[in-house]
């Protein structure tokens, strides 16, 4: 039998890439002489750049920007093998991973270490870009990305104002004659995996405001600077991206990658499915297995277990998911055709079990392909 493993990470846990080989040891106690596929999966979020890079061929590379607060970071991105193609998460240099919970503030982050990284991809000859915009600390437009290439902001005085959320107000003028012209030349995907508007109740500032760090006092005072802002982008550029699908993304960074750099927003899961192959790979396997640290009704949107579900039951081919925790929802069949196990053992608190995962996957793909094993053999031959 061949199994494609293709789960994405265990958020807090496990990369997709312990994930996969914590499935694999599994399948290997029960299934031995089973031909295993690993591939890592990622959706435009965490492991982007890690899932491209590895299937791909490439090179890991590092450099010093700035974070979200202003502070100096190690940021990576990667150079495919073809020496034309960069990937970059903005979460290495713009993520809520970067602030410690105690000092997130969406009014002061920016996305300007976001823009460095677009810079040195471009100095490293590339003009195709594919930019994972999950697990942003911001709420800026993108307006710190812009600045970082070449994009000048000022107010009434024609002083410059420095990037940040809560700066999005002050803006009088947009001025795009020192915007790096490689821009104009290359080619922005975004791999995103939302479609939220800019503004509104469904907008940046309402939906993911409150996870970085927003109160509601603060909620409200970056919708209105995301309405002047946008009122400059229609103003300055002839762009309404109010309600584009997609620009709300990453604090409205999906507005400022197409505003500022011709991006165009893509499913972040099928665009790394069709980079790796995914359809010749189903076609090849008898089984797949996936997995996440939360199944439930949000998987379906976007998600790599949505994703893989879909192709896999255009095939006819069923999915085993695995996943730190199951809600209970049970899914159309005919769209996601998946078999879910928790990999919870309990009783046992939520921090223990995700500190032992590795172990808890691994055991539950064990227990799951012996089943499948006997069943294959006939339960009077074991």
């Amino acid at each position: 039998m061949k199994i494609l493993i293709a789960p994405d990470s265990f958020k807090g846990s496990l990369t997709a890439a312990q994930a996969a080989a914590a499935i694999q040891e599994g399948i290997r106690k029960s299934m031995p002489e089973a031909e295993l596929i690993l591939l890592p999966m990622a959706d435009g979020g965490e492991g982007t750049v890690e899932v491209l890079v590895n299937s791909q061929g490439g090179t890991m590379y590092s450099s010093v920007v700035q974070g979200p607060l202003g502070e100096p970071v190690t940021a990576q991105y990667g150079i495919l093998a073809d020496g034309t193609t960069g990937v970059l998460e903005m979460a290495s240099a713009s993520g809520l991973n970067r602030i410690p919970s105690n000092k997130r503030n969406p009014l002061a982050a920016s996305t300007y270490g976001t823009g460095e990284i677009m810079k040195n991809i471009l100095d490293r000859g590339c003009r195709t870009m594919i930019i994972g915009i999950g697990g942003s600390a911001t709420n800026d437009g993108g307006m710190g990305m812009a600045a970082a290439l070449g994009i000048r902001f000022s107010d009434k005085q024609g002083n410059e104002v420095p990037p940040g959320g809560g700066n999005l107000h002050r803006i009088d003028s947009i001025c795009l004659t020192h915007k790096d012209p490689r821009l104009d030349e290359a080619e922005i995907l975004v791999a995103c995996d939302v479609n939220n508007p800019l503004l509104g109740p469904q907008g940046a500032s309402h939906i993911y405001g409150p996870q970085k760090g927003a109160t509601p006092a603060m909620v409200q005072e970056l919708e209105q600077n995301m309405v002047h802002f946008n009122e400059q982008l229609i103003r300055h550029l002839g762009l309404d991206m109010a309600n584009r699908p997609g620009a709300g993304a990453a604090g409205g960074l999906g507005a400022g990658l197409m505003a500022f750099a011709g991006g165009r927003i893509v499913s972040g899961v099928e665009l790394i499915m069709d980079t790796v192959h995914m359809d010749q790979l189903l076609d090849e396997c008898q089984l797949v297995c996936t997995g996440e640290g939360r199944l439930d009704m949000q998987t379906l949107s976007g998600k790599v277990i949505a994703g893989i579900a879909r192709r896999a039951s255009a095939k006819k081919k069923t999915v085993i998911v695995f996943c730190g925790e199951w809600t209970g929802e049970e899914f159309p069949a005919d769209e996601f055709p998946i078999i879910p196990f928790s990999i919870a053992s309990g009783p046992g608190s939520l921090e223990h079990m995700m500190d032992d995962a590795y172990r808890l996957l691994s055991k539950t793909s064990q227990h799951v392909f012996q089943l499948i094993h006997r069943i294959e053999r006939g339960w009077s031959n074991v």
